[in-house]
């Protein structure tokens, strides 16, 4: 997968897995990353996905609507990237901290949904729920952070109400941040991830 890594100062902190929305780049998320750790390694990655020559993580069948044979498959290849990953940059695979926004938020959703040790925590910036009825791993220990807007017209505030309800009933710590915009990346939920992270 294309990617760019930055190794961190401390090593001792998470490394920050970044996942764009889509059209975007393993360009587009640095800055949020700077914001929340500039001390923290850095793997920010482009999804494999071309939809109409933008960038996605997985294929959809309709604006809200998931492939899922396609969202499973790309859910194991980044997995399976995050532990080659690990042992090519020599970061510690079970301490990754998930950046994403919309449909990288989405793939991060969906690593938590299939794999107990893919991620450590994630902030998901307007993701939705990656599938319905399935039993998710045991999520105790890890902490996630939901920003959402009050007026999201692809992201229903039911979406983030049951995202959060799904992880909390598989032991995970949610923390769900309201914003009365869109679908936008907002400062204001990046400054109140910043001190979720801070404080976590």
């Amino acid at each position: 997968m294309e990617h760019i890594f930055k190794k961190g100062n401390d090593q001792s902190k998470p490394t920050l897995l970044l996942l764009h929305g889509t059209g975007g780049t393993e360009k587009d998320l640095l800055p949020l990353a700077e914001k929340i750790d500039a001390t923290a390694n850095v793997l920010s990655v482009r999804g494999n996905v071309s939809e109409n020559g933008m960038p996605r993580f997985f294929k959809r069948l309709a604006e809200g609507v998931f492939d899922e044979e396609d969202l499973i498959f790309r859910t194991k290849e980044l997995n399976d990237f995050l532990d080659e990953s690990a042992k090519k940059y020599d970061f510690d695979r079970n301490n990754i901290l998930a950046v994403g926004y919309s449909n990288g938020a989405n793939i991060a959703a969906s690593l938590l949904f299939h794999y107990q040790d893919a991620l450590n925590a994630a902030i998901l910036h307007h993701p939705m729920v990656p599938r319905r009825g399935i039993d998710l791993p045991d999520l105790s220990g890890k902490d996630v952070f939901i920003a959402a807007g009050t007026n999201d017209p692809i992201c229903p505030a039911q979406e983030s109400e049951d995202l959060k309800s799904l992880l909390e009933k598989a032991n995970a710590t949610v923390k769900l941040h309201w914003e009365s915009n869109g679908h936008q990346l907002t400062y204001g939920e990046v400054e109140a991830a910043e001190k979720w992270y801070r404080n976590r």
